[in-house]
């Protein structure tokens, strides 16, 4: 499988200049191929923002190296193919919506590159019906709850036919309908379309629907695997601050009184499932 992207050995700071100062990267070494869903863990400060700004060029090594799609992102030659491959997808929708009618803000960057007119109206249309907004694309922004900002920011990035999109805590601040709506969005753009998405989050949920899981801890990478093997080691991530699902965390505790419950459960029906072989 062909990888979309490549960090080798990155390190990163943000005081360069202070020999004291602490990397927020430290010889970070993580390959992402193509069409994956992949979550970014760690608590506040681990660095799992940081090393998502290094995936479109936002923020570059200063040791190592970071490929995409075969192109360096220390090469300013190619800085607009890189962020033509990769999309990035904030935490306020607020900061990235621009214009008072949705359609036109899906449109304002393909204006800005060039696009011509008929394209534009294609590809906002498809952008627009791909996360479930084409009947909002003559409404005002404003009107719009934080789900649906958020799903308008994603079209925007979409319209401009990324092969990945990274999304830096987009759920952080939207409630749980409005949660769950992006992530229906973002599995439909990974498995209909093959959009490589790599979700940086701090909510174990969301982790456990994606084909893999990363978890980072003081700039480094500390577990790489597929949801039910990281968080099966619950005291390993309860000791770096982070969480489990809470059917994980129910297991677990089962596990600890004695009883035989699997020790990889991560979704709801999984749990009902070990509960009613407990109760015969």
């Amino acid at each position: 499988m062909n990888e979309i992207i490549q960090a080798t050995h990155v390190y990163f700071s943000y005081d360069e200049e202070d020999a004291l100062s602490l990397p927020v990267l430290e010889d970070v070494s993580l390959s992402v191929p193509e069409g994956q869903f992949l979550a970014v863990l760690g608590h506040n400060g681990s660095g799992k923002s940081t090393l998502a700004k290094h995936f479109n060029a936002i923020l570059l090594p200063q040791q190592g190296r970071v490929v995409v799609a075969g192109m360096d992102t220390a090469d300013d030659d190619r800085l607009y193919d890189i962020r033509q491959t990769v999309g990035m997808v904030f935490q306020n929708p607020d900061n990235q919506i621009v214009a008072t009618i949705v359609e036109e803000d899906v449109a304002f960057a393909l204006e800005n590159m060039g696009v011509p007119p008929d394209e534009i109206r294609r590809r906002v249309d498809d952008a627009l019906r791909a996360v479930g907004m084409y009947e909002y694309r003559e409404h005002a922004p404003h009107q719009l709850s934080g789900g649906q900002k958020q799903r308008v920011a994603i079209a925007g990035v979409i319209a401009m036919r990324p092969r990945c999109i990274v999304l830096d805590e987009p759920t952080a601040m939207l409630d749980p309908r409005g949660r769950a709506e992006v992530m229906k969005t973002l599995r439909a753009l990974n498995r209909d379309y093959g959009i490589t998405v790599a979700l940086i989050t701090h909510y174990m949920d969301e982790a456990a629907q994606c084909d893999r899981v990363v978890v980072v801890d003081s700039g480094r990478v500390l577990m790489d695997g597929t949801p039910r093997e990281v968080f099966r080691q619950v005291d390993r991530l309860k000791s770096v601050g982070l969480d489990v699902p809470q059917v994980t965390e129910l297991m677990h505790q089962l596990r600890q009184a004695g009883l035989p419950v699997r020790d990889d459960v991560i979704t709801e029906e999984e749990c009902v499932r070990e509960l009613e072989k407990l109760l015969g």
